[in-house]
């Protein structure tokens, strides 16, 4: 991992929903195996965020989330490389969310759109809570309790970034201008030695002066490769740079993460309330009697009937698991008649199998080994706290709240 990646600091989570299946793995986990080679990664079971739908069914929690962290480390996340943790093992997150509440107008919630969009598909649940309404906003303490820089989101997520990042800003134009703000900037551009120093401020006037974005850019990363001055001077730096106040919640970027192109088994998106799942868990015996009773294209009624794959849920598999040699044959086969929707069926379920297999594998090991997979979580949670106590100490004390 470079400089540049180590002080990129990436956060995401997960709502506990027990074993996983393709779609989450195509979806989140395989983006996450990528991204802590590549960034300072916290990856977290999002208990509290289950609470907000789940509430009058919280008997299920435990079990889900346990079940998850074994996926999650059976496809390769590795707690060397990540810190993984639970949501409510680490308190911090809702003494920031109480405090961000406090300044966070009402409108902003309300006008989320999946506030009212989860209400409309979940009518059978009565979502009329605080809770409901607030968990945009501990998702964004859920972010600002690490000072992430980057969050992995679809599409559909990037108004909640977005929603991140006005509290974060309306929080540094709150309690950023500490006493003695300039003062104190000016002591620590001098940690950086002189060249650096001269560096910094030239690049300060460029932005400041001219409004060169570029030199607002390189001034940055300039700031993120000092090692020699604490986090707080570097949000200080940051801010002057900016001509603002201290940055005491830096302000995240969405990092947009492609959508899964992992179908179900019926062709609509893979989700457990649609039945539609191979888990990652699966029996390779049932993944292949899964695969084999597929639909295919419904005008293949006899096997000299040709068909059109884009018409056939298999084909969306052959998309995600077929080299381009196996995906002409397919096209030229079922369109000829030429196949048989199992001789089609016959790639995609050597795939899968072997795509499974070691996760499963390891999966096993992790099964054997509970008090393994809780030592991995315990650890997690008191590396994840130490940053978030860290957070919160300058939190309180820009907001008055220090009484030592």
């Amino acid at each position: 991992m470079n400089l540049a990646a180590q002080n990129q600091r990436v956060l995401s989570g997960m709502r506990p929903t027990g074993k996983l299946h393709l779609g989450h793995y195509h979806g989140v986990l395989k983006n996450w195996v990528k991204l802590q080679h590549e960034y300072d990664c916290f990856f977290f079971v999002a208990d509290w965020h289950a609470l907000t739908t789940e509430y009058e069914n919280s008997g299920i929690i435990a079990d889900s989330v346990w079940e998850m962290v074994i996926d999650w480390l059976a496809a390769g996340i590795n707690p060397g490389s990540a810190r993984l943790f639970i949501q409510s093992q680490v308190p911090e997150h809702a003494e920031l969310h109480l405090l961000l509440s406090m300044i966070t107008p009402l409108g902003w919630l309300e006008r989320v759109p999946t506030y009212k969009d989860q209400q409309e598909k979940l009518k059978e649940k009565d979502l009329a809570t605080y809770g409901f309404l607030g968990y945009p906003l501990l998702q964004s303490a859920d972010i600002l309790i690490y000072r992430a820089t980057q969050v992995p989101v679809g599409e559909d997520q990037v108004v909640h970034v977005e929603l991140t990042r006005e509290v974060a800003r309306r929080f540094n134009h709150i309690y950023g201008r500490e006493a003695g703000f300039e003062e104190k900037a000016e002591a620590a551009v001098k940690k950086m030695g002189k060249k650096n120093a001269k560096l910094y401020h030239n690049l300060r006037k460029a932005y400041q002066e001219q409004g060169d974005h570029q030199a607002l850019e390189t001034a940055r990363a300039l700031l993120e490769s000092q090692q020699n001055i604490t986090l707080g001077d570097r949000e200080r730096l940051f801010g002057f740079l900016e001509g603002s106040g201290k940055i005491i919640l830096p302000e995240p970027q969405a990092l947009l993460t492609p959508a899964s192109k992992m179908p179900g088994l019926d062709g609509q998106k893979m989700s457990k309330s649609y039945g539609n799942t191979i888990s990652l868990r699966e029996d390779p015996e049932e993944v292949e009697k899964k695969l084999r009773t597929m639909p295919t294209d419904p005008a293949r009624v006899r096997r000299t009937d040709p068909g059109d794959p884009g018409k056939c849920p298999v084909w969306q598999l052959h998309e995600v698991y077929s080299s381009d040699e196996t995906r002409d044959w397919v096209q030229q086969g079922c369109r000829s008649a030429g196949i048989g929707c199992l001789d089609c069926k016959g790639p995609v379920i050597e795939a899968v199998k072997a795509e499974l297999a070691p996760i499963c594998e390891r999966a096993q090991e992790f099964i054997e080994q509970p008090e393994l997979v809780r030592n991995i979580i315990a650890e997690g949670n008191e590396l994840a706290r130490d940053v978030a106590r860290a957070t919160l100490k300058e939190v309180r004390s820009a907001m008055g709240l220090s009484y030592s």
